[in-house]
This record gives structure tokens, C-alpha cells and sequence, in this order.
């Protein structure tokens, strides 16, 4: 993904396609990595891939801010970790639908749909 100067002469990064995988640190495309493992880094900013703060089930409002029950408790969202549960997410960090935010506070307050 290539940036685009704005009119006051600042790089901007253009919008994420739904499925860009965007680097939590800087903010840049990673590429079409088929897997990414424990140790790999962004190529831009060096920051770990496989955190938290890249994954699918990454939900600050969430019990130890994850979506997924069954994952351990990761302390250091920001570095790589050992998770079997990791999904790396499509679109900007923290990008949760408007939609899935409201179901999980509901739940929250009522109690699981059984």
C-alpha cells in the first residue's frame, strides 16, 4: 500500500480495504503473509505481528480485553505471544463493528442468548 501526500503536504495513509492486514504500530500493510508466526515483525516498524493487538478477538471493553473465552491472559498486548486462538484481524486496530460492540454489551447486561 502506497501513501499519499495530503494537501497540507503531510503523508496520510489511505483507508484499509476489508482485507489489508494493518500493522497495529505504524499502521501499514503487511502483505499477504500465509501465516504469521511468534517471531515475525512488521518490515516498517519492527513491531511484533502476533500480538494481541493484531488479533480478530482483541476487545479492550471484553475480560482481559480478548473475545475468545478459551485464550490465556496475554499481560503485554503489544508484544508477541504464544496464543493458539490468533486471527489476524482485517482493517485499522480496534476496528470492532458498531453492531458486534452492541450484541457483546448486551450479553453483558442480560446474559448469553440461550
Amino acid at each position: 500500500m502506497l501513501s499519499t501526500p495530503s494537501e497540507s503536504g503531510k503523508t496520510r495513509m489511505p483507508a484499509p480495504t476489508s482485507n489489508e492486514r494493518i500493522c497495529h504500530h505504524c499502521g501499514r500493510d503487511i502483505g499477504q503473509l500465509q501465516r504469521v508466526g511468534r517471531r515475525d515483525a512488521c518490515l516498517q516498524c519492527r513491531a511484533d505481528l502476533h500480538c494481541c493487538l493484531n488479533c480478530t478477538f482483541y476487545d479492550p471493553a471484553c475480560h482481559n480485553q480478548c473475545r475468545e473465552p478459551q485464550a490465556e491472559r496475554q499481560v503485554d498486548k503489544e508484544a508477541g505471544n504464544f496464543c493458539d486462538w490468533f486471527s489476524f484481524r482485517r482493517g485499522r486496530p480496534g476496528a470492532v463493528a458498531s453492531a458486534d460492540r452492541a450484541r457483546a454489551q448486551l450479553a453483558a447486561l442480560f446474559g448469553a442468548k440461550k
